[in-house]
C-alpha cells in the first residue's frame, strides 16, 4: 500500500492583470523549480517569480529534504485595496453602526496570519478545523448525522491576539476557497452597538444585524465570514442574569441564539467568536460550538519569535543599525547574520551554538518577559526607544539592553496598577461596611 502524501501548499498574491488560464503553467514551472532541490525550506517562506502580474509567492507547508515535490496545490488570489466599510442600519430615527465590512482578501489584513505567533500545530489545526467546516457543508453532510455548525470560539486573556486569529483565518479560508466562491467577505459585528437604549429594541437590533449578514449569504457564491468580539456582551448566560435585570437582555441572547440557527442553513457562512470570559457565555452557545481553542500568553518560543520579527523590521528601516558583529564577540555567528536575518529560535538555543553577545542579551530579554501578553510585547520595542533610545538609530545590542529597561518598566507600571486596583477595591469596600454599620 502506498503512503499518503500531503500536497506542498503555495499561495500566490497577483495583481489585477493576472490570467489565471494562460500563466498558471509558468507559475507552477517556477515554483517547482524553486522547491526542487532537496533541502529544508521552512513555511511560511516568501519568494517572487519573474511572471507578470504575480507579486508574491509563499510556500503554506514546511518543506524538508525527503518531502515529495511532485504534489504541488497552488492557490491564487489577488487583494482587494478597498478600506473596510461601516455597515449601518436605521433604528429609533438614526443610523446605528452594526459591523465593518471587509473584501476578502483584504490588503489590510495581508501578513496577520504569518505575524501571529503560536505553536505551529496549533495554528494549522485552527486553519484545518474551519476548511473541514467548509467542506462539510459545501458536500451537504447531513448535520443530523455529522454535527457541524461552522462556528469556532477562541478565549483566553485580552491581548493575546483572538480577534487578529479570527480575521487572519478569514482571510486564509477567502484564498483557500477561491475556487468555489467568487467573493468572500468578512462581517465584523459590533457587539456592543447591539444594545439599544430603548427598552426592549436589543432584540430588534440583532435581528436587523443578521438580517443584512443574510442578505449577503442569498449569493451561493459568496463565502460571508462572521466574527463576534466579546461573544459573551451578546450571549451572556441566561441562568446568571439576575431577575433584577430588565428582561431585554435574556431577548437579546434568545435573538442570537435564534438567528445563529436560522444562518447556519446556508451552506457558505463561517462564524468566529472570541471571549474573554468564557463563564459568563450561554451554555446553549457553547453547546453549538462546534471548535473551542484556548489562546494564552506566548511561550518563550512565541516571544523570542514575535521579538525577532519586529527587531527584523527595525533593522530594515534603519531605526537599528546594520553592522558588523564581530566587535561584539570575537566568536560571533558570523559577521553577515545580523545583516541578513537574527537567528530563529531554535538556533540560538543550541547548546553548541557559537557564543554571541547580543543572543545572549536578547534570550535574557525573552525570559525576562515571560508572562506578558502579546499585545504588550509588540509594544516593548517602541516604549524602549521612546524611553531609553532617546536617538533616530542605535546599535542592536543597544537596543536589546533598553529592551530589557522597558519590559523592568511595564512589570513595575503593572504591579502599580494592580496595587491601586487593590486599594480602590477595599476603600469601596470599606464605604459598603460604613453603609452597613449606618
Amino acid at each position: 500500500m502506498s503512503e499518503i502524501t500531503n500536497p506542498i501548499l503555495v499561495e500566490v498574491a497577483c495583481s489585477r492583470g493576472f490570467n489565471k488560464l494562460q500563466q498558471r503553467s509558468e507559475v507552477f514551472q517556477h515554483v517547482h523549480a524553486f522547491v526542487a532541490e532537496p533541502k529544508h525550506i521552512p513555511i511560511g517562506t516568501v519568494f517572487t517569480i519573474p511572471v507578470p502580474y504575480v507579486v508574491e509567492v509563499q510556500l503554506c507547508t514546511n518543506i524538508d529534504q525527503f518531502t515529495p515535490r511532485s504534489g504541488l496545490q497552488v492557490n491564487f488570489y489577488v487583494l482587494n485595496d478597498a478600506a473596510p466599510e461601516e455597515e449601518t442600519v436605521p433604528h429609533g430615527g438614526e443610523e446605528v453602526e452594526i459591523a465593518q465590512h471587509w473584501l476578502l482578501p483584504s490588503r489590510e489584513l495581508h501578513g496577520l496570519w504569518e505575524s501571529l505567533i503560536y505553536e505551529e500545530e496549533i495554528k494549522e489545526g485552527m486553519l484545518a478545523f474551519a476548511e473541514t467546516s467548509m467542506l462539510f457543508s459545501r458536500k451537504g453532510v447531513r448535520t443530523n448525522l455529522v454535527t457541524c455548525n461552522r462556528l469556532a470560539l477562541f478565549h483566553g486573556p485580552p491581548g493575546t491576539g483572538k480577534t487578529s486569529l479570527c480575521k487572519a483565518i478569514a482571510q486564509k479560508l477567502a484564498i483557500r476557497l477561491n475556487e468555489h466562491y467568487t467573493h468572500a467577505h468578512l462581517v465584523e459585528i459590533n457587539s456592543h452597538s447591539l444594545f439599544s437604549r430603548w427598552f426592549s429594541e436589543s432584540g430588534k437590533l440583532v435581528k436587523k444585524v443578521f438580517g443584512e449578514i443574510t442578505d449577503l449569504l442569498e449569493d451561493p457564491k459568496s463565502l460571508v465570514c462572521v466574527l463576534v468580539d466579546e461573544i459573551e456582551s451578546i450571549a451572556y448566560a441566561r441562568d446568571k442574569i439576575s431577575s433584577n435585570e430588565p428582561s431585554d437582555s435574556i431577548r437579546v441572547v434568545n435573538a442570537v441564539l435564534t438567528q445563529l440557527d436560522r444562518i447556519r442553513r446556508f451552506s457558505n457562512v463561517f462564524i468566529l467568536t472570541t471571549s474573554n470570559l468564557t463563564d459568563s457565555i450561554d451554555a446553549a452557545f457553547l453547546d453549538r460550538a462546534d471548535f473551542v481553542q484556548y489562546i494564552g500568553y506566548p511561550s518563550a518560543h512565541g516571544i523570542y519569535e514575535i521579538y525577532r520579527m519586529a527587531l527584523q523590521d527595525l533593522i530594515e528601516v534603519g531605526i537599528i543599525k546594520r553592522e558588523e558583529t564581530s566587535h561584539i564577540s570575537s566568536q560571533s555567528l558570523s559577521k553577515s547574520w545580523l545583516g541578513d536575518n537574527i537567528p530563529s529560535h531554535g538556533d540560538a538555543i543550541k547548546i553548541d551554538r557559537a557564543p554571541c553577545t547580543v543572543l545572549e542579551m536578547l534570550l535574557q530579554v525573552v525570559e525576562l518577559s515571560g508572562g506578558l501578553s502579546g499585545r504588550t510585547l509588540r509594544k516593548i520595542p517602541f516604549i524602549a526607544h521612546a524611553l531609553f533610545v532617546k536617538k533616530e538609530s542605535d546599535s542592536l545590542l543597544n537596543f536589546l539592553s533598553a529592551m530589557r529597561q522597558a519590559v523592568r518598566k511595564v512589570r513595575s507600571d503593572n504591579q502599580l496598577l494592580g496595587k491601586d486596583v487593590k486599594t480602590l477595591m477595599e476603600k469601596v469596600n470599606g464605604l459598603h461596611l460604613d453603609e452597613d454599620v449606618l
